[in-house]
């Protein structure tokens, strides 16, 4: 029996839902740009809040129709109800050690933070969000404890807006102290050795600045426990540039505040305050005006760890003496290798590093002064988070998940050399039963790129399997294998899911990154597009049995796909994109963005962004794939009028039998902190979505 007979499913396929559009046009650099569905930006007219329910209801009316969406959502919970588990950060001294991490357990809609006194102790809990709201929209969005464990400093935010509100909480009793900062949005927090206040970031309050630049300004400050936050010196930021984006970081004596400034992903300056010094001391800049990376790890007996890219694209780590911060004096730790250095953590008295090798994690250690001692072995192919531990202690902790295992954290003994779990997440499918395989396809112009195939064991390749393209490809983040909970239902079902690692990622260092921004963006859509080829080339799947799914800059990327080649995809799940790259930098934090894609406000780089921009590029008369976009109303990094847009003029060009639907969700943003039961809600439609158009029987 399949999902949903063929007649229902082509008269839903068939239905449409008309759209008024306005003639608005305006020329760019001698070029005229038609914006037909501008009206669609104001979120919050009564036109456009009829228009999107109209739209829910007939997404609704397409996904609910699919009979085994509500098996999937069964499928789903026993899938995601095995919970989420982070690496413990540790805290304080000896016996007084304390150990923090996050763990979310079976129908729990936010993860719950833990604290546990001793490696042996008893967990307890110090912070559940989930009692702040019944429907779980109130998330946790970071936390910081003190050196000694004794504050945690937390942010949380209400309905998926990311924008936290700082508190202080008092370990021993589980109660909150008065103070309260608001604008806290992914705070960067370094607490005093004292622990009697804490530098850090927040954003201004409205009304303090001129409209529309509430989203930016992030500035550093100090707070002392008990004072008016209103009244906490900023120490650094005055003359910067709106959308400079600051990080903290403190010595463990306190005398040292590093203070790292990103100009988009690609380039970072660094500067350093010597607190020790009377008055306000001025900050003094190690790093300026490099187009390259500088992160700061540590500083360690007066000196910096820093891992930069440097000429040395895999990166490496060097260390810089504050006082003689040139270039010339600086002295190399770890040097540059094939595989690409990620980050490192100094832990008692070693040097922990995580790198990648084509895409998935490892880990070695070395001496304080650079020298290899050993790579730790992993359980297989797959990622490591965390590479938690402290300067004086013989331990570290970190996480590792595999595509076809959740999460286990492991303890790593530097006495002796070994690793066990601390914690791990049952596994709910039996991983003996699929298959996971790493290869390379030609991308337009040669370029080699990897990708991961998961599917169950015996696929036979003829062209009749469905598959589910995922990719990214954008910001030098690194996409690496993760446990297919979400997707475990179509690969069940004998979906291949396939994973891409495009350029404009870092998982083959900056090089690789800088292939795919600016006027090189195309590569990635290319990347994508060749994905696809293959798996058509090579019997994997065919074009009447291949979906592609991405969010947030994967979703422009899906959206980039899907109007280059409507004629290569059956089916595209296209997640909070962006789609008008014209004005996409007026809205919201996107204007931290442009060193990634560039600003149309430039007339060079207006050329390629209009040549690409999806929401231009929708040809009349065009059959598209079936398409589902989703997006959220309180998304504060990616407008919804991007999905609202690229919809409405989707539907409008479409002569294709497949359904170009909307999921605009209320009380929920661009994905951090989401509920649960939102995720699965969501995670039922996607699967419904691909259930119904290649005919897939119930989970």
């Amino acid at each position: 029996m399949i999902a949903v007979s063929a007649f229902l499913l082509s008269t839903l396929m068939a239905t449409t839902i008309p759209t008024r559009s306005e003639p608005v046009q305006e020329t760019i650099h001698g070029v005229k740009v038609a914006d037909p569905y501008r009206w669609l930006e104001n979120g919050d007219s009564a036109e456009v809040r009829s228009w999107t329910e109209q739209q829910n209801r007939f997404l609704r009316q397409t996904l609910d129709a699919v009979a085994s969406r509500k098996r999937l959502v069964e499928r789903l919970w026993a899938l995601l109800g095995i919970g989420t588990l982070e690496a413990p950060v540790p805290k304080g001294k000896g016996r007084a050690t304390r150990y923090f991490y996050t763990r979310r357990e079976g129908q729990q809609n936010q993860p719950v933070l833990y604290v546990r006194q001793g490696i042996a102790g008893t967990d307890r809990i110090l912070l559940d969000v989930n009692t702040l709201a019944a429907d779980g929209t109130q998330a946790l969005d970071w936390w910081y404890p003190s050196e000694d464990g004794r504050l945690l400093a937390y942010g949380v935010s209400v309905g998926g807006d990311e924008k936290s509100t700082l508190r202080v909480r008092d370990v021993d009793t589980g109660q909150d102290r008065p103070d309260l900062i608001p604008w806290t949005r992914a705070c960067s927090l370094a607490w005093l050795p004292s622990g009697r206040g804490f530098y850090y970031t927040r954003y201004p309050a409205p009304g303090s600045v001129p409209a529309g630049q509430e989203e930016y300004q992030r500035r550093v400050f100090l707070h002392r426990l008990g004072t008016d936050p209103s009244q906490d010196r900023m120490i650094f930021g005055e003359g910067l540039p709106p959308s400079a984006w600051t990080s903290v970081l403190l010595s463990p004596d306190g005398r040292w505040l590093g203070i790292e400034v990103a100009d988009g992903p690609a380039q970072t300056d660094l500067f350093l305050v010597d607190t020790s010094k009377r008055g306000a001391p001025s900050p003094m800049p190690v790093v300026t005006g490099r187009p390259a990376l500088f992160n700061l790890v540590d500083v360690l007996d007066d000196r910096l760890y820093v891992v930069s890219n440097e000429d040395a694209p895999h990166h490496c780590l060097v260390q810089i003496d504050p006082r003689k911060p040139e270039r010339e004096n600086w002295k190399p730790i770890i040097a540059e290798g094939q595989d690409t250095l990620e980050w490192v953590a100094a832990v008692g008295g070693k040097l922990a590093a995580l790198y990648l090798r084509d895409a998935s994690s490892r880990v070695r250690v070395y001496s304080r002064a650079g020298k290899l001692e050993r790579e730790i072995k992993l359980p297989g192919l797959g990622t490591v988070t965390g590479l938690h531990g402290r300067h004086q202690a013989r331990e570290f902790f970190f996480a590792f998940t595999s595509f076809l295992t959740p999460t286990a954290v492991m303890r790593h003994d530097l006495g002796t050399g070994r690793s066990t779990v601390w914690q791990k997440l049952a596994s709910p499918i039996d991983p003996d039963a699929f298959t996971v395989e790493q290869v390379r396809y030609p991308s337009k112009d040669g370029t080699l790129i990897p990708l991961f195939l998961v599917a169950r064991k015996g696929l036979v390749r003829d062209g009749r399997a469905p598959a589910l393209l995922w990719g990214y490809g954008g910001f030098n983040v690194n996409i690496t294998p993760g446990f297919v909970a979400a997707v475990e239902p179509f690969v069940e079902q004998g979906g291949v899911y396939a994973v891409a690692n495009l350029r404009g990622g870092g998982e083959y260092g900056e090089t690789w990154h800088r292939a795919g921004v600016l006027a090189n963006k195309q590569n990635v859509f290319d990347d994508f597009i060749a994905a696809a080829e293959f798996l058509v080339r090579e019997k994997i799947s065919s074009r009447d049995r291949l979906a592609i799914s991405g969010r947030s800059n994967g979703g422009l990327l899906v959206a980039a796909a899907i109007t280059q080649r409507p004629d290569l995809f059956r089916a595209a799940i296209c997640g909070v994109p962006l789609t008008d790259m014209i004005r996409y930098h007026r809205f919201h934090i996107a204007r931290l963005w442009i060193p990634e894609y560039g600003t149309s406000e430039d007339p060079e780089q207006f050329k390629f962004l209009y040549a690409y921009s999806p929401y231009h590029q929708i040809k009349d008369g065009a059959a598209y794939p079936a398409t589902l976009v989703f997006a959220a109303e309180a998304d504060s990094r990616v407008d919804p009028l991007h999905a609202r847009k690229f919809v409405a003029r989707l539907q409008a060009a479409q002569t294709g039998p497949g359904p170009i639907l909307l999921r605009l969700e209320g009380h929920a943003g661009h994905g951090a902190g989401k509920p649960l039961g939102k995720l699965i809600e969501q995670y039922a439609d996607e699967m419904a979505f691909l259930f119904g158009q290649f005919g897939l029987g119930a989970p």
